[in-house]
């Protein structure tokens, strides 16, 4: 069902800064109590986004946010970890408040996306186009992606939308529920959803840019894919063996199991249009299959990568933001959770917290992002905001 909301006022007066906010509490009431007293209670607000741990209650989240919050509408995910004020945090929520004086919202929730319809998704996104169009007054805008993480469908969705905003940037990312990959949903006004999206379409007067950035770079080791599921998005095969005893030989182990961080510290990627793409594994089944964050198919050439300097690849990306829009007022950020995992087995974990610190991410630890038109993994996409 689609919905679509408005809130914004006019352009006068200096800018309001984005509030942020975050809590580590456990209690989904004391958590969101915390939230309101730094964002405050959405009054002044043309929407606020919330990311929280699957370990909360669904339930209580809901009634805690709708006292917090009222009519306000409130939109995001649960994560498989929170992006805060203060830095990395678990089974946490973190969130950010527009205000109304500089932005203005609509939203579209997609539904049954196991039944995913190209046409009618198309049709839905043009609707929500020519609503923000009939009243965005000329100002530029953005389309902000959340999407079920565990639904399969984001390369057809991102590309079914991202094709019909009409030159919008697009970025977003999937709903993690913190590595257990057993139930991921996103929040509509209200709503706890799953195989489900919620597509939001921000209209602002403030200086924007849409980012991604990743960390790797090929190596000279190919693999072909000679086995696979497009639907599942799982490889039996590479090579024409076994597909998780290939990929082990080919990035050099042996009889170390393959966990996440592994497959953080050594994925492969895709080459598109001259450009690399990661291709991030997910897990290693019984059967010795692998199943992907992404879509993988027969015949697919894949090259083992290797990573680069993450803290230096990421303040290069902070210093060209700040190049192109001035001071930050705030990042909304969709980092791989492969990302987190590899930063965690470097010792390298800290350093980028202080770095989303300093420069004022909000945001969470993805099953996958979304840039553009397409669905990615094993990166950091996001919006930096600066001032009017």
């Amino acid at each position: 069902m689609a919905s679509a909301r408005t809130r914004a006022r006019g352009d006068g007066g200096p800018t309001v800064p984005l509030r942020r906010g975050g809590s580590d509490k456990t209690d989904a009431h004391a958590a969101v109590a915390e939230l309101r007293r730094q964002i405050g209670d959405g009054g002044d607000a043309a929407g606020i986004l919330v990311f929280f741990s699957p370990a909360y209650d669904r339930e209580e989240m809901l009634v805690a946010l709708k006292e917090a919050f009222g009519s306000t509408p409130v939109f995001g995910c649960t994560t498989a970890g929170e992006i805060t004020p203060f830095g990395y945090i678990s089974n946490g929520l973190t969130g950010i408040s527009f205000p109304a004086a500089d932005f203005m919202v609509h939203s579209a929730l997609f539904e049954g996306l196991s039944q995913f319809q190209i046409a009618n998704t198309i049709e839905r996104t043009h609707q929500l186009v020519s609503q923000r169009h009939a009243q965005a007054q000329g100002r530029p805008g953005f389309g902000l992606l959340l999407v079920d993480g565990l639904s399969t469908r984001e390369e057809q969705l991102v590309s079914a939308i991202g094709n019909a905003l009409a030159g919008l940037p697009l970025i977003g990312g999937s709903a993690g529920d913190g590595l257990d990959f057993k139930s991921t949903i996103v929040l509509h006004e209200g709503r706890c959803v799953s195989d489900a999206a919620i597509l939001l379409l921000v209209t602002t007067r403030r200086r924007f840019s849409v980012f991604k950035t990743e960390h790797f770079v090929p190596t000279e080791h190919k693999m072909v894919v000679t086995g696979a599921d497009l639907e599942t998005r799982r490889v039996f095969e590479i090579n024409a063996e076994p597909a998780a005893l290939e990929y082990a030989r080919l990035v050099g182990l042996s009889n170390e199991p393959l966990t996440p961080k592994i497959f953080a510290a050594h994925p492969v990627v895709v080459r598109v249009g001259g450009q690399y793409h990661v291709r991030s594994i997910q897990k290693v089944n019984p059967d010795n299959s692998l199943t992907f964050h992404c879509a993988i198919d027969e015949g697919l050439v894949l090259t083992v990568a290797r990573g680069i300097d993450i803290v230096e690849n990421l303040h290069e990306l902070f210093r060209r933001l700040e190049r192109e829009i001035g001071p930050l007022d705030a990042i909304i950020g969709f980092d791989c959770v492969l990302r987190n995992l590899e930063t965690e087995q470097r010792n390298l974990k800290a350093a980028v917290s202080d770095l989303f610190v300093a420069h004022r991410v909000t945001g969470f630890c993805t099953y996958g992002e979304q840039y553009m038109s397409m669905h990615v993994n094993q990166t950091f996409t996001g919006v930096a905001i600066g001032g009017t």
